[in-house]
């Protein structure tokens, strides 16, 4: 392995958005940094599923009018 070419790989705390922290090893910062999230898994849409759009049915037979003889006759 060769020398000096790695990060260092030390301890720091991450602050969850509610407040929660936890350590963890990273190459983020220093020794005893502490890492404020603005976004994590409590709180974001993508993780909670809040605020989903759905397509409208209007788009979906719009599609499907606009694709309807591409249908494959082998259904295998």
């Amino acid at each position: 392995m060769k020398k000096k070419i790695h990060p260092n790989y030390h301890t720091i705390k991450v602050v969850m958005t509610d407040g929660t922290e936890f350590e963890t090893k990273s190459t983020w910062g220093s020794e005893g940094d502490i890492l404020k999230l603005e976004i994590d898994p409590k709180s974001h849409s993508a993780w909670t599923g809040g605020r989903q759009k759905l397509m409208d049915k209007g788009r979906i037979s719009k599609f499907n009018k606009k694709f309807q003889n591409f249908r494959s006759e082998n259904k295998n």
